[in-house]
């Protein structure tokens, strides 16, 4: 007899993540999406692979990961309803051997579907499997300072990235290699999912301009904490702004200095340093 699924781990890491997105206000009515990477082990635990529900269509031909499993949020699915009828808003999909297709295996109970950011989703986890065999999560949200920052800052992602360093000391340990940018471009699409792709092979946060945030990583709280960490930067970037503009902050020496501390390289040619 298989398990209660909705106690396995995945699960519950959903319902927690999506209900303290939610409650951050970063994922408003529908807003955001997230996939997660399992084993057949994983799932085999709860549920019978075998037993396909039904099989969506996609417009992505999604090949390369073909035979993988993954749990992601619905189409049109609040955030906030997750925890309490995760079965409704969560679904398990394998990718059919086609890539054309998904097939459903537990969830999606009233008949919806994968977030319409599934193409954005799998290109980028495509393109970080490649990166780290490791990788499991992409999650997008609508973190609230980083959206606000779009509006009032260069998007050139030195700039950007540089900025964020310098509001919080922890910035150039968590995310060394800075944060990728893409121009503005419609949601839902193939096109913003290869480019935002083509970012994920550089980076494990790209911002889309006054949209929102995607974040790459082994574990929930390992994304969850990198885009945390961007935003409270963002925010902190905010309040200097509106108290008149910094008078000091932390110095392209004492970024370099922080990185050596920690054991970690800052993106190449976003630091000037000097000879010590």
């Amino acid at each position: 007899m298989s398990k209660d699924i909705v106690a396995a781990p995945f699960v519950q890491e959903m319902m927690k993540v999506t209900a303290n997105l939610y409650r951050l206000g970063w994922d408003e009515r529908n807003g955001g999406n997230i996939s997660y990477l399992l084993t057949e082990a994983e799932v085999g635990e709860y549920i019978n692979p075998n037993q396909v529900i039904r099989t969506i269509p996609m417009i992505f031909d999604a090949t390369a990961l073909a035979g993988k499993y993954f749990i992601v949020t619905g189409s049109g699915k609040y955030f906030k309803n997750v925890i309490d009828a995760p079965d409704v808003n969560l679904g398990i999909i394998r990718v059919a051997e086609t890539g054309k297709s998904v097939e459903l295996l537990w969830g999606f109970t009233d008949g919806g579907v994968p977030t319409s950011e599934l193409p954005a989703h799998f290109m980028s986890h495509i393109e970080r499997l490649k990166i780290d065999p490791e990788h499991r999560i992409i999650m997008h949200n609508h973190a609230t300072n980083i959206i606000a920052m779009t509006f009032t800052h260069s998007l050139e992602e030195r700039d950007f990235t540089r900025t964020l360093w310098q509001m919080c000391t922890e910035c150039i340990v968590v995310f060394p290699e800075g944060v990728g940018i893409l121009p503005w471009m419609v949601p839902g699409t193939d096109a913003i999912g290869m480019a935002t792709a083509a970012k994920m092979r550089e980076f494990r946060l790209v911002i889309w301009p006054h949209h929102g945030i995607f974040g790459a990583g082994s574990t929930m709280d390992e994304v969850f904490g990198l885009i945390e960490t961007a935003e409270k930067a963002a925010e902190v970037y905010t309040l200097v702004q509106a108290q008149g503009g910094a008078r000091q902050t932390i110095t392209d020496q004492q970024l370099q200095d922080l990185a050596d501390a920690f054991g970690v390289t800052a993106k190449s040619g976003y630091l000037q340093v000097g000879v010590k």
